[in-house]
């Protein structure tokens, strides 16, 4: 029974216990969770807080930026409202000055009203005393009316015609000076629309070889190599120290290309001797005459000529190897027929025939070598010969003003030659007399009977004559020898001394078939 009770008493102290533990942690979790709420409820208040105050700042801000708007606006209307108030200032102003005008345009008006009757009525009494002169003229003269009038008429005709010759002269003074301009204009005009290079041409030409012993092979077995080729194409043939180079030097443009495209077939054949010298040579003879050709087809097309005859596009091919005063007399013709073309253009006049006109103007120098006369006559003839027209052949005759011009395209064509003569750099003279010279000394050397060529090397300080040895014995040839230095004395100036040889020999050429 004891026992029975004391195991009631400790189920009920053990419940009252745990139920007291229990109560006592409800307790505290209630508190923590009051504290919590409280510390968010503080949080909440605060961001409340600092989220107003941003707005406040945000306003504050926006507030000075409407209030500096405001102003400028303010200031602006300011300065509009000044100057309103001073337009109209000068407005009041204006308005004052117009109406002072006029009041002063009135006055002027009422005296100018009052004027003109004194002149009016001074006007009347000049007249009336005019009349009592002339009738006291009648008087005194003893003219009548008709008279008087007659000798007034008289004298004033013969006024009138010193004034009418004043005003031709002055007239004519500024016609001849307006035309003058008009031309300057339209020759300044054409050059500006045409230009072209100049070149100048030399006297030498170089030709690369291979190695230095190259040059032992085109001397040969003592000279006999050189001395063909130069027999053959009348050039000088330069072997100097100069390291794989050799030059060729002729005064002859022609002659000297020859030269010097045949020496490089002989390089590039290997086969250097005599007889296949004189074939390459041959052979690049008419090389050339086929390269002149197609010189003088292109310059053909370059200056807009059609329908020339082959002949003379031969002679203006050969015009590439001449010059002039150190032009070149190819591209000269070229920029004549150009500037002829543009001067008769602009005047209305016929471009096409134009141009053709100053393309051949100097056709001439090409053979003025071979006829009688200089190039004008020459290059007339040859223009003739071939059909070209009458304007054609009087600007070839008449641009140096050896005849009286009767064609405008004469005219036109003798103003483009100056043009292109005087253009800065376009001639030299120098070089044009020393090629004379050489000319003038091979064409003496020619004109000996039984002579085949004749070319002036070393710069003119030789000149080697080839004669026909079934024509000159070596007699002959002795004496035609010092007969060609004779003459070289007596017509030719030149500085130094030129030496004179006469080449003689004999050849057998036969056929093995």
């Amino acid at each position: 029974m004891g026992e029975a009770i004391a195991a009631v008493l400790g189920i009920v102290l053990g419940t009252g216990l745990g139920l007291f533990l229990d109560k006592l942690k409800k307790g505290a979790a209630y508190q923590a969770r009051d504290e919590i709420i409280k510390q968010a409820e503080i949080e909440a208040e605060n961001i409340k807080k600092s989220q107003e105050l941003a707005a406040k700042e945000t306003l504050l801000k926006r507030r000075e930026e409407l209030e500096k708007d405001i102003n400028v606006v303010r200031d602006e209307l300011r300065d509009t409202e000044r100057r309103l108030d001073k337009r109209e200032q000068a407005l009041v102003e204006q308005h004052d000055d117009f109406r002072k005008k006029e009041s002063m345009l009135q006055t002027t008006q009422k005296k100018l009203a009052e004027r003109t009757k004194v002149i009016e009525k001074k006007e009347v009494d000049i007249e009336r005393m005019l009349k009592d002169e002339q009738e006291r003229l009648y008087k005194i003269s003893g003219l009548d009316r008709d008279q008087a009038k007659e000798e007034l008429l008289h004298r004033l005709d013969r006024e009138l015609n010193n004034e009418t010759g004043a005003l031709i002269l002055k007239h004519e003074a500024e016609i001849k000076l307006k035309c003058e301009q008009q031309a300057r204009e339209i020759i300044g005009m054409a050059v500006q629309r045409y230009a072209s290079a100049h070149t100048s041409e030399t006297t030498v030409s170089t030709v690369d070889i291979p190695s230095d012993e190259m040059k032992g092979r085109i001397i040969g077995r003592e000279g006999r190599n050189i001395r063909t080729f130069e027999q053959a194409t009348g050039v000088d043939v330069i072997v100097d120290d100069t390291p794989g180079v050799v030059i060729v030097s002729a005064f002859d443009n022609v002659r000297r290309e020859i030269g010097k495209l045949a020496l490089i077939k002989l390089i590039q054949d290997g086969r250097i001797h005599p007889t296949r010298i004189e074939e390459v040579v041959e052979e690049t003879q008419k090389e050339m005459d086929e390269h002149i050709r197609r010189l003088g087809i292109a310059a053909a097309e370059e200056a807009g000529v059609r329908g020339l005859h082959e002949k003379i596009l031969d002679l203006m091919g050969r015009l590439n190897f001449r010059v002039s005063y150190s032009q070149n007399v190819r591209q000269h013709s070229i920029e004549v027929a150009h500037l002829t073309g543009l001067l008769a253009e602009q005047l209305g006049l016929d471009g096409t025939l134009a141009r053709r006109c100053g393309f051949l103007h100097d056709i001439g120098k090409a053979a003025d070598h071979e006829m009688e006369g200089g190039h004008p006559a020459v290059g007339a003839e040859l223009l003739k010969r071939y059909g070209e027209g009458v304007e054609v052949v009087h600007a070839a005759a008449g641009h140096h003003d050896d005849i009286r011009p009767e064609h405008i395209y004469t005219v036109l064509v003798a103003a483009s030659d100056a043009v292109s003569a005087s253009r800065p750099g376009a001639r030299r003279e120098t070089l044009e007399k020393y090629v004379r010279r050489l000319e003038e000394l091979e064409s003496l050397a020619c004109g000996f009977p039984g002579v085949n060529h004749a070319f002036a090397v070393q710069a003119g300080r030789e000149i080697r004559v080839i004669v026909d040895s079934g024509q000159v014995n070596d007699r002959e040839a002795a004496k035609m020898c010092k007969d060609i230095a004779a003459g070289v004395e007596q017509s030719l100036t030149y500085p130094g001394e030129i030496k004179v040889t006469v080449l003689r020999e004999s050849r057998t050429i036969e056929f093995a078939r």
